[in-house]
């Protein structure tokens, strides 16, 4: 049996009937769910592989390291050969044209984008932000573009934090407060996500998306394969990068409504990490994204242990759904059982919730949409035996594969053109110079009053040593013959003249 044209064959039913997800469906979402090692890994890379073998580009995470065995040929066992046989399936080992990316750019491709691209929403999820502190990032956002400064990398957010700080007053009065604790609080979380290694997928060159909607000339889709072994210890940014990615295809890849087949498939596993503890916003995000992207042409398909750890406003959006074995010894391992077990379209033939506990590996329960986009009912189904490695790739086998990637050299180096970092570096020593050139011009104006005063004291303190020192000219009371002279006459004509006056003055009185 091969795959039929317009579907993916998964596996056959227990009625030994093939259950295939019809590619014009496949567009309309998926969860992947079980326990785990129960299969989900197998599952997820036969998709990938018969999607690729479609001419569907594929994007993946591969969280264990397993996934990176679907670059290479398969080796089938006899236990794969015997299933493969009983399915009617001629079983052609070949490998998936992979590429392998990595945000850290230590076993795939590095994978960047800038800062102003991821905005301040996403940025606030990777940083573990409280409401306040996500506000003033919104406010960081808002003044670089007020004020073109270009947010490429985090050294250009951490300057941009350290100018809204400075002008904190300003700013307020605009844009509203700006408290220094929420601007601290986020440079710590800055430096935590910097020692996580995160700020190596921040810069350019910045992800194309065409690089990784590519399809070979021989037909067949790439598989994107993004090694996350070392991102998943850190969730958040784990949960945000992929939300990213799935918001950069949403703005631009154009509207094609329903194609006949996906123009992308994207496997989103370990699902969970994005929803856990995730602000109201952030989910009415996710929602919006999963709902409004399928008239891009493209289907996303969640891997995670239960379906319950997805929201119901974004899970209601998953018509093709694949079940692995549940375990359910608690209270609320039971509850998720019920409610993946409900989920399903009820098949008269068994108990779904009986089926899903007691599925062996490599067992699902399946149910797809059909022709006229309905689910199907439930089938308890063998997954098919992949045509590529189950297991890992050999560090050597990744160098090879990288080595032929028809994106190698591409994104190996970083580039850091002028940015915030550097023009607010330019600001500041243009102010330091001109604070510094107007301290020196009053250093000297001071100086030269100074050396006025100086040299007036100098001046005044001459002109009293040298009154000081020099003799004064003696005076005497000795009269000049002259002057002797001069008094004796004044005292004779006073006289003279003061007899004669008394002498008229008596004579007029005898006479009267």
């Amino acid at each position: 049996m091969s795959d039929a044209p317009a579907g993916l064959f998964l596996g056959q039913s227990d009625a030994a009937q093939p259950e295939a997800l019809l590619f014009h469906r496949a567009n309309r979402h998926g969860v992947v769910a079980g326990a785990t090692g129960t299969g989900k890994t197998v599952t997820l890379q036969i998709m990938a592989q018969g999607f690729s073998d479609a001419g569907v580009p594929v994007f993946c995470a591969d969280v264990k390291g397993d996934l990176s065995g679907i670059s290479q040929v398969g080796t089938p066992n006899e236990k794969l050969i015997a299933r493969a046989t009983e399915m009617a399936l001629t079983l052609t080992p070949r490998a998936a044209p992979t590429v392998f990316w990595d945000l850290y750019g230590q076993k795939g491709h590095p994978i960047r984008t800038t800062v102003s691209e991821i905005g301040p929403v996403l940025m606030s999820r990777m940083l573990g932000l409280n409401e306040v502190q996500e506000g003033v990032m919104t406010v960081v956002f808002h003044i670089a573009d007020k004020e073109g400064l270009l947010l490429l990398d985090l050294g250009d957010l951490r300057s941009l934090l350290v100018y809204v700080g400075e002008n904190a007053e300003r700013i307020g009065r605009e844009v509203g407060n700006v408290a220094p604790a929420s601007i601290a609080a986020i440079q710590r979380a800055l430096l935590q996500l910097e020692q996580q290694g995160g700020d190596a997928f921040f810069g350019e060159p910045a992800l194309k998306l065409e690089d990784m909607i590519r399809v070979g000339l021989d037909g067949r889709g790439q598989v994107n394969v993004l090694d996350s072994t070392r991102l998943m210890n850190s969730p958040r940014l784990y949960g945000a990068f992929l939300l990213w990615l799935l918001s950069e295809l949403f703005e631009q890849l154009p509207e094609v409504g329903d194609p006949d087949r996906p123009r992308l498939v994207f496997f989103f596993d370990e699902a969970h990490l994005l929803f856990d503890d995730a602000p109201r916003a952030l989910l009415d995000k996710v929602e919006q994204v999963v709902r409004l992207i399928r008239s891009k042409g493209v289907g996303v398909y969640f891997v995670t242990q239960n379906p319950a750890d997805i929201p119901d406003s974004v899970l209601a959006q998953l018509g093709n759904r694949i079940q692995h074995a549940l375990r359910a010894y608690t209270p609320s391992e039971q509850k998720g059982l019920k409610a993946a077990s409900q989920s399903f379209r009820a098949n008269p033939a068994f108990d779904t919730a009986e089926a899903i506990q007691g599925l062996g590996v490599g067992e699902a329960l399946v149910s797809v949409l059909d022709e006229k986009g309905a689910p199907t009912v439930v089938a308890r189904t063998k997954i098919r035996p992949p045509a590529s490695r189950l297991g890992p790739a050999t560090e050597a086998e990744r160098a090879a594969v990288m080595a032929a990637s028809p994106v190698r050299g591409l994104y190996d180096q970083t580039l850091n053109r002028e940015s915030a970092e550097e023009i607010l570096a330019a600001r500041h020593a243009a102010s330091d110079r001109a604070e510094t050139q107007a301290r020196a011009q009053s250093d000297a104006a001071k100086a030269a009053e100074a050396q006025a005063k100086a040299n007036g004291k100098a001046v005044r303190a001459d002109a009293r040593e040298r009154a000081r020192t020099t003799p004064r000219a003696r005076t005497s009371n000795r009269q000049t013959p002259m002057e002797a002279l001069t008094k004796s006459v004044l005292r004779t004509a006073g006289s003279t003249l003061t007899r004669e006056l008394l002498r008229g003055l008596l004579g007029g009185l005898k006479r009267r």
